[in-house]
């Protein structure tokens, strides 16, 4: 792992996630995240069955891990009318094929962050949603408490679309979410002045 003292920075590379990442990626996942993954969910993401997928590795690393995650970002392509945001494309369905590209999964391991790394991988995403012309927007959604994702995504341009109460069921306990959208391709809110 890296030592965050260190004036050496790591080179970074990222690459689709692969089935040879499958016990790392759970790990990592364990690590940071409070819900708890199916194991089919992983199969999914290595082997790319409805999952897209990037990942970042260390190739500074001198040790065997230089290929190990680091980071990834896993999405799923949505069409706009079967998500909870189709009415903020409404105004646009003279189109009934768009679709969008939900954010399932962004993390990035602790030793790893304030890199840029968990940037990259978003832009990477961005990247990827424009590319397919018929795709309006990428979106996601964050726990209320986590005040860091929050900005996060906020400095990434992200809008903030809706709060949804009691969207998370986590340890007995109900939780808000935020709603965050990132409008691609000529995609934008039903109230903008365009």
């Amino acid at each position: 792992m890296l030592d965050p003292r260190s004036e050496i920075y790591p080179s970074i590379e990222y690459r689709p996630i692969q089935p040879s990442d499958l016990e790392v990626l759970e790990k990592i996942h364990l690590s940071l995240f409070p819900i708890r993954y199916e194991r089919e969910f992983f199969l999914n993401v290595v082997n790319g069955h409805g999952i897209i997928s990037w990942g970042a590795v260390d190739t500074s690393r001198s040790d065997e891990g230089r290929d190990e995650l680091i980071g990834f970002v896993t999405t799923r392509m949505i069409a706009a009318k079967d998500s909870e945001i189709e009415d903020l494309f409404r105004y646009n369905y003279s189109h009934k094929d768009l679709t969008l590209l939900y954010i399932l999964t962004l993390g990035v391991v602790d030793s790893y962050r304030n890199l840029g790394i968990a940037s990259s991988l978003v832009r990477e995403v961005i990247k990827h949603a424009a590319s397919v012309s018929n795709c309006r927007g990428v979106y996601l959604h964050v726990i209320s408490y986590n005040q860091p994702a929050i900005n996060f995504y906020k400095k990434m341009l992200f809008k903030l679309a809706r709060r949804l109460p009691m969207f998370y069921y986590i340890r007995g306990q109900h939780y808000d979410s935020y709603l965050f959208v990132y409008y691609v391709n000529g995609g934008r809110t039903p109230c903008s002045p365009l």
